[in-house]
């Protein structure tokens, strides 16, 4: 597994306190009117032993001082990489 897919890996288990496995990538670009906010590759996560669903998304930015990770289970209403960007942007928890 390459290091930045592993740093994901140990961010999803810790985040969500089970197992996981890679199991694919989506490449996704998000606007805002014409304003494109975000484009980038969305890692799918399979989950083992969650209690609420067996997927999760993930994804690494850099902040300008170390790369940070966002991690968003799939949960309606989120069931696609597209949705848990967007649902990331409007949390506030990237920019």
């Amino acid at each position: 597994m390459n290091p930045y897919i592993q740093a994901l890996h140990d961010t999803v288990t810790r985040a969500f306190g089970c197992g996981c496995s890679h199991a694919g990538s989506s490449q996704v670009t998000e606007y805002f009117g014409d304003r494109k906010v975000f484009e980038g590759q969305i890692e799918t996560f399979t989950l083992s032993g969650h209690p609420q669903t067996d997927e999760a998304f993930a994804w690494g930015f850099d902040n300008g001082e170390e790369p940070q990770y966002v991690t968003v289970l799939k949960l309606p209403p989120i069931h696609d990489p597209s949705d848990a960007v967007r649902a990331a942007i409007a949390s506030g928890t990237f920019r």
